[in-house]
């Protein structure tokens, strides 16, 4: 029931391209390369790992193989 509530927040803060956990913009965070040409890895001030396409702009958190 827990997860019902949080998932669609964090959805919609990460399709603002804001961090799920503090809520700042991840435009402020560590850039470095991703595994891939089209991705690049996006580091919080608090953390969190987030993958961020290239091409579209969107965001995702990174799996534990990216980390």
């Amino acid at each position: 029931m827990f997860k019902n509530i949080i998932a669609p927040v964090q959805a919609w803060l990460l399709s603002r391209g804001q961090c799920v956990g503090c809520g700042t913009t991840l435009t402020k965070g560590a850039i470095s390369g991703g595994k891939n040409k089209n991705e690049e890895k996006v580091v919080c001030k608090c953390g969190r790992i987030f993958i961020r396409e290239k091409t579209t702009g969107k965001y995702r958190r990174a799996l534990f193989e990216e980390v």
